[in-house]
């Protein structure tokens, strides 16, 4: 990626730059929350970001803040091919700022996020939940959520005893060896 373009956005808004970290040839900007929006906006207005990749959100479990919002953008402009990473950190029981704004398919990765996380969005009209049920009480990427699951007593769903994630269909081996021998896999692969 071009260090141009962090220096222009580090130029633009030289206080909410909080960090820079360069890992593998990409490049992370941690920026502060109150001007993440208006930095994504300069991304994708002066900055030719015009593809949003995706939007996840990291449960910082027992520490403050807990969530940390991660945006992958992506330019095609020109034949640069360049990869941007833009993060920001939300308090537990604040909301995030909604971007679909600047990019209408942010609106799917910020309901992905709310129902996995349970992370709101100021500005996002629909958190109607994409893949778990509506009425489902609980957030189940958060690490608080446990694996055995919680009891349901929702009528009118496949189960109405505990979420089966323990002893479902992959297991993962608790082991000092590489990352290749403890990524989960069928148990019939066992």
């Amino acid at each position: 990626m071009s260090s141009a373009t962090v220096s222009a956005i580090q130029s633009r808004f030289p206080n909410a730059v909080k960090e820079l970290i360069e890992f593998r040839g990409e490049e992370t900007l941690i920026v502060d929350a109150a001007s993440a929006h208006e930095i994504l906006a300069f991304c994708r207005d002066e900055l030719a970001f015009d593809y949003l990749t995706d939007i996840s959100s990291l449960d910082n479990y027992e520490t403050a803040p807990r969530w940390t919002m991660v945006y992958e953008l992506y330019t095609l402009a020109n034949g640069a091919n360049h990869h941007l990473r833009i993060k920001y950190d939300v308090e537990e029981g604040e909301k995030a700022t909604s971007v679909s704004d600047l990019w209408p398919t942010a609106i799917w990765h910020e309901r992905e996020v709310y129902d996995m996380m349970g992370i709101e969005f100021v500005g996002l009209e629909d958190h109607r939940r994409i893949l778990m049920w509506e009425g489902y009480p609980f957030f189940p990427l958060r690490k608080d959520f446990p694996l055995a699951g919680r009891p349901s007593e929702m009528p009118d769903v496949a189960f109405t005893d505990r979420a089966p994630l323990e002893g479902g269909p992959f297991v993962t081996s608790p082991t000092g060896a590489s990352t290749v021998h403890r990524e989960p896999r069928s148990r019939d692969m066992e």
